[in-house]
């Protein structure tokens, strides 16, 4: 069980070409910008038309050329965050993540997304805008929002990149202990931040131009790069002090 893909597509003069599959894991998708990371996600989502291939998760297609079948987004289980995380401005905390469970039976869903204000440490602020919540706070609910629906997948388009380093090292603690202790479900996600692949990654997909190129523990990847590009992509841990890799 757990997501396989096979993704064929060409879309604005680019060509992705990617086949993996992940049980439940924490995969990073690493590469310099423009390399198809993202273009990964939306395709897994169904928000990026896909050419050719499949992607199945937990036993059920979710696109199939040769089957005909390609299930909207809203029917594939999958849980995103965005990079901008796009909380809703006039909704309070509360209203933007029970609409993360819009269309399930209203009751359960008010159930779910107290348990999920809880679970982030964010009942105390249900009544509050988002311009009135710091930028943890709106990391948070951007994940409780993707989760009170459970999905099958949780899919991140590098979602600390705005906040500072003590930010981010609150929600990379937050993705340990909650998303992967408390769900343990596949989660993909995209950094460009070479201590949270080290730190986070059960294990790293290497893409360069619309192709997968190495993947492995990152241990592995990072003292075995296969070419010149992934090793000037592991190298910029000679801007981080030695210890925090060891």
């Amino acid at each position: 069980m757990g997501l396989d893909l096979k993704i064929t597509t060409h879309l604005d003069g680019f060509s992705l070409d990617v086949r993996w599959s992940m049980g439940n894991e924490l995969v990073v998708l690493f590469g310099h910008s423009g390399a198809g990371k993202s273009m990964t996600l939306r395709t897994i989502a169904g928000i990026t038309p896909q050419g050719d291939g499949h992607i199945e998760l937990n036993g059920r297609v979710l696109f199939s050329k040769d089957r005909g079948i390609n299930l909207p987004p809203q029917h594939r289980s999958v849980g995103y965050v965005f990079q901008d995380l796009a909380l809703f401005p006039h909704m309070t905390v509360k209203k933007n993540i029970l609409y993360g469970a819009a269309g399930t039976d209203r009751k359960q869903a008010v159930k779910k997304t107290g348990e999920m204000m809880e679970l982030f440490r964010l009942t105390a602020h249900k009544d509050k805008y988002p311009h009135e919540i710091s930028g943890g706070q709106k990391q948070r609910v951007a994940f409780a929002r993707a989760l009170v629906r459970q999905p099958e997948v949780l899919l991140l388009d590098e979602p600390f990149s705005a906040l500072d380093d003590q930010l981010r090292l609150e929600m990379r603690r937050c993705l340990t202990n909650v998303v992967k202790q408390e769900f343990r479900i596949p989660t993909i996600l995209v950094t460009h931040n070479v201590l949270e692949v080290y730190t986070l990654a059960d294990r790293v997909l290497v893409y360069s131009n619309g192709r997968m190129i190495q993947s492995g523990i990152p241990q592995a990847v990072f003292t075995n790069p296969v070419n010149d590009e992934v090793m000037s992509l592991v190298n910029l841990t000679k801007l981080y002090p030695a210890h925090l890799f060891v």
